[in-house]
């Protein structure tokens, strides 16, 4: 008996060290071997400024950014130089002669310098790109000649003029590659709130494993508790009643069990955080802990509103309409090809040329050009128009896809407030069920003591104790990822009455006011 006690003593001291061993206080990180006490709200926060996916997702945004940054500076005025320092030219080519009529071998041999100046500006009416431009320029050379008999020729050069193009009938490429780009850039914008929410339904999902460890550890321990009064209850009760010695090592076993369970739940913790430590990119040396509280607070969440919520604070439908009017640009661009087309170009200016540098700049003369070239399309076997079927049949497709989304959003809306509603009504009926299950453990120790129902049956008791505890926290951890589902179709979070992104400190951007 003696023994026994000591064993006893043993086995509930190495519990209790063991699991004092995984408690500890809330430190700041600030130096290795840190102490995390475990929140949802602080893994979050961690996983977001550590997170190296995050990291992925800010350069796609960066580099889509400079992507529009790079299409938008196409509206405005460009400076080009070309210059032409020098060309040589000593080469026979053959040219014909019209006074001779017929072909003659020339020998060429010229030096020529040459650069142009030209500021070039996209014409934009009311703040419409119209695909136009017009453009200031200046082109200087200087052209020397040998003759075959030794004589040199040169001349310099000097024309500055005024030029403006403008295509017609055809898709406008200015306006629709800037707006492809801005597209582009809400994407993916789109895609790292999506996943950002992603992100925080996979770490929701992390912490609650790491929750049912815990707390099932806490189930462990208080039944260890009970065993270990029903213990000295048993011991009290042999030392009266020898027929009661049994009982004392029926539930010494079920003591045993129960702190092997206790320790079995601590390996899993420690697992789990070891884990979570590399997911949260912690140092190896730092050390997770997670104090579980279980708070019930019953939730409404009106179908309707959340149905809104997920139609417009989540991507999906915007990245639809994003993809329709991709599809749209597409099909302006295909009705362009092989259509009838039409460039005018004008320039208007001043020119002179003279031996000497000097007067290019006096006496100059007036210079214009008007071209106006078109393309009319005679007969192509039908790739137009199958073209243009083909990309209607896409944007039927996109349309198709977006009335397809809008009603499995609105379905799966409601099925998941129906499923959060049945697993809070579960968990709150759990809750006054373990209240109950605690009360008929403390009588049935009394009733123990009394010699009115036997180790068996009080070992039954805590059982139910234990498995109804189990079957709370099986509903609650139900409940709380309902609620996760729920959260991540609607992008709101219904706990704090504020969307997710904002409940995390996610800005939301506009693409518009990005230069």
């Amino acid at each position: 008996m003696g023994l026994r006690k000591i064993q006893l003593k043993s086995l509930v001291i190495f519990a209790f060290l063991s699991t004092s061993l995984m408690a500890g206080e809330s430190v700041h990180a600030q130096v290795q071997g840190r102490v995390v006490d475990l929140t949802l709200e602080g893994m979050v926060d961690l996983a977001l400024s550590n997170s190296f996916r995050v990291r992925q997702l800010n350069m796609g945004i960066d580099r889509t950014r400079f992507r529009l940054q790079a299409q938008r500076a196409r509206l405005r005025s460009r400076v080009d130089l070309n210059l032409s320092a020098p060309d040589l030219r000593s080469i026979s080519e053959t040219k014909w002669n019209s006074t001779l009529q017929r072909d003659e071998i020339i020998h060429e041999d010229s030096r020529r310098l040459e650069a142009e100046l030209s500021i070039r500006q996209p014409v934009i009416l009311f703040g419409y790109p119209t695909n136009g431009y017009l453009s200031l320029n200046n082109r200087v050379y200087r052209y020397a000649q040998t003759e075959p008999d030794g004589d040199k020729d040169l001349r310099y050069y000097n024309r500055y003029f005024i030029r403006y193009t403008q295509p017609f009938f055809q898709a406008n490429s200015l306006k629709n590659n800037i707006e492809e780009a801005e597209l582009d850039f809400e994407d993916t914008q789109l895609e790292f709130y999506d996943d950002v929410v992603e992100i925080v339904d996979d770490l929701s999902g992390d912490y609650f494993e790491l929750f049912e460890s815990a707390y099932q550890r806490i189930i462990n321990e208080a039944r260890v508790t009970n065993l270990t009064e029903a213990v000295a209850a048993a011991e009290e009760l042999a030392l009266t009643d020898t027929t009661r010695a049994i009982d004392l090592g029926q539930i010494q076993v079920e003591l045993a069990n129960a702190v092997e369970q206790v320790q079995q739940m601590e390996s899993q913790f420690r697992l789990q955080a070891a884990s979570l430590t590399t997911t949260l990119n912690l140092s190896p040396s730092d050390s997770i802990t997670l104090t579980p509280a279980i708070d019930v607070r019953p939730i409404e969440i009106d179908v309707e509103q959340a149905t809104q919520f997920a139609l417009q604070l989540t991507p999906r439908m915007r990245q639809l309409n994003i993809t329709y009017r991709e599809s749209e640009i597409n099909l302006e661009n295909t009705r362009s090809r092989g259509s009838f087309r039409m460039d005018l170009a004008m320039s208007y200016g001043r020119e002179m040329q003279d031996p000497a540098f000097r007067d290019l700049w006096e006496r100059p003369s007036n210079t214009y050009t008007i071209d106006v070239n078109a393309y009319l399309p005679i007969w192509d076997w039908g790739q137009r128009s199958a073209s243009i079927a083909s990309s209607r049949i896409g944007l039927d497709q996109v349309q198709l896809r977006i009335e397809q989304a809008e009603q499995q959003i609105r379905s799966q809306v409601q099925n998941q407030v129906t499923n959060v509603e049945e697993f809070e009504a579960r968990t709150i009926a759990m809750e006054g069920n373990l209240a109950l299950a605690n009360d008929l453990s403390v009588s049935s120790i009394d009733l123990y003591r009394e010699g009115s129902i036997s180790a068996l049956e009080l070992i039954q008791s805590f059982q139910r104790e234990s498995d109804t505890a189990s079957n709370f926290l099986d509903a609650y951890l139900g409940w709380r990822r309902a609620l996760l589902r729920i959260q991540q179709l609607t992008f709101y979070d219904f706990e704090t009455m504020l969307p997710v992104l904002e409940r995390y400190g996610i800005p939301m951007t506009d693409p518009n006011t990005q230069s």
